[in-house]
């Protein structure tokens, strides 16, 4: 098992497989190296890309968090401003210092390689690190892939699969044990999870990191909503938040209650502050983080009965949800398309906003199905390989979408459905691994492709014939 406190994590964007995963990487590295006394042995560092992170990786700022990594900074507490100048000083052949302590010359164009046409099989997100003496002998060597979510796995770890906790009061692995640990016990799937998470660790620290979760997720919204500007990587593409704010705001003072358009308004927020690199949350993933926020702040915003523990119910639920995807199927667009970043994240909004309206364990069952039904299939093409278009968008709508599922099944007993929320996940997983790679965060097909094609006609025409 795992605890909903590895899903949600606060991080930098604007990905969480191609930025917070390498940067948990490179930390991981050069912390073996410590352990083992090889840092004052090394003269040269060489990192290799393969499939997905060396296709997408310069639009998703891959290199730059890697590096950081290796120099020991940390997703949740980088200065996120900082980090910029140092990676364009490591471009210019800057001294690496690995961990803060040990300065190793540095040559990007010798020591960076990305190998765009090569995939290594255990997972598209691979990346091989290793070091030198001074001498150009090898020392050390590891694989890392970044699997999703901010999560990482070395070849280890997929021979000798870890266990990261003891036993919790309620074990379970998927969907259908615990609805029925919630029925024997009488209890909602966010008391559940309460129980095994203050087994893990003290019920201060868990109010404690719950209520860090829903800080960082409402100030990502506040920031978005109120910054204006071009985000970065050449396609010119306009913040959205701040004028949706000052229009659907026009509306509600004009007596209109269209309040549906708050969680596209909150997840454009959070999802435009991901793509600039800005601190946000994973949930699951950078590329899915407005989602969750955005109906958890539309929840605490508009709903007239908040509870006290409402924000900890939602974000529980909303985990539970999103671990028995991570654990069961994949949360990683590079390994099962988008369906399995957005449609995971609205599946888990779906689920968490039924519960803390009022919505019983199966009627939770049936909004956190429908949200992912509704996404099977769905494509990761991120156009230019920047988290941007058609991200942003999705979502937006997703986060809509989320809540009218949740407002759908409990208008319903949800004893009529035909799919459970396991067989879902698994139908989820195996589309992933049907899907064609090139719809596989490669940005080498579908709008990706389309857009490039756009453009390089644009490029022709501004040229002519014969230039």
């Amino acid at each position: 098992m795992l605890s909903v406190f590895d899903l949600f994590k606060i991080g930098i964007g604007p990905s969480s497989s191609h930025t917070v995963g390498p940067m948990v990487a490179g930390k991981a590295f050069a912390g073996e190296l410590a352990v083992l006394g090889l840092l004052p042995l090394v003269g040269r560092v060489k990192i290799e890309l393969y499939g997905s992170l060396a296709l997408t990786g310069e639009g998703h700022g891959t290199l730059g968090a890697l590096l950081a990594g290796l120099e020991g900074e940390e997703p949740q507490e980088v200065d996120i401003a900082q980090m910029a100048r140092r990676t364009a000083e490591l471009k210019n052949n800057a001294d690496l210092v690995l961990m803060c302590a040990y300065a190793v010359p540095f040559n990007f164009q010798r020591d960076v390689c990305e190998h765009k046409g090569l995939f290594l099989p255990r997972h598209s997100n691979a990346m091989t690190l290793s070091v030198f003496t001074v001498a150009d002998q090898p020392l050390y060597t590891k694989n890392y892939y970044s699997i999703g979510g901010g999560f990482i796995r070395t070849d280890d770890d997929f021979d000798r699969p870890r266990e990261l906790y003891a036993t919790p009061p309620y074990p379970y692995e998927n969907a259908t044990e615990l609805f029925e640990i919630c029925a024997r016990e009488n209890k909602t799937i966010a008391q559940i999870v309460m129980a095994n998470e203050v087994f893990w660790r003290s019920e201060s620290e868990v109010h404690d990191r719950v209520a860090a979760i829903t800080d960082a997720m409402r100030e990502a919204v506040e920031r978005g909503c109120y910054t204006d500007g071009v985000l970065p990587g050449g396609y010119n593409v306009r913040r959205r938040a701040p004028n949706l704010l000052r229009k659907v705001s026009a509306l509600q003072a004009a007596g209109r209650r269209d309040l549906s358009l708050w969680p596209m308004l909150y997840a454009f927020a959070v999802a435009e502050e991901n793509a600039s690199g800005g601190r946000i949350v994973t949930a699951p993933t950078n590329g899915a983080a407005g989602i969750v926020p955005a109906v958890l702040l539309y929840y605490l915003n508009f709903y007239p009965h908040v509870t006290d523990e409402g924000a900890r119910d939602f974000l529980f639920t909303a985990g539970a949800i999103g671990l028995f995807y991570k654990l069961n199927a994949s949360i990683s667009g590079a390994e099962v398309g988008c369906q399995g970043e957005v449609g995971v994240a609205c599946s888990m909004a779906a689920g968490a906003y039924c519960a803390v309206t009022g919505g019983n364990v199966k009627q939770v069952e049936v909004a956190a199905e429908i949200g992912m039904e509704h996404n099977l299939g769905l494509t990761c093409d991120p156009v230019g390989g920047l988290v941007q278009i058609p991200c942003i968008e999705r979502n937006g709508v997703a986060a809509e979408r989320a809540v009218n599922c949740a407002q759908l099944s409990r208008l319903e007993d949800g004893r009529q459905r035909v799919i459970s929320l396991d067989e879902i996940i698994g139908v989820m997983y195996r589309t992933g691994l049907d899907l064609q790679s090139r719809y596989k965060e490669t940005s080498l097909g579908g709008l990706a492709e389309a857009v490039a094609k756009v453009m390089e006609r644009k490029k022709n025409a501004a040229v002519g014939p014969g230039k």
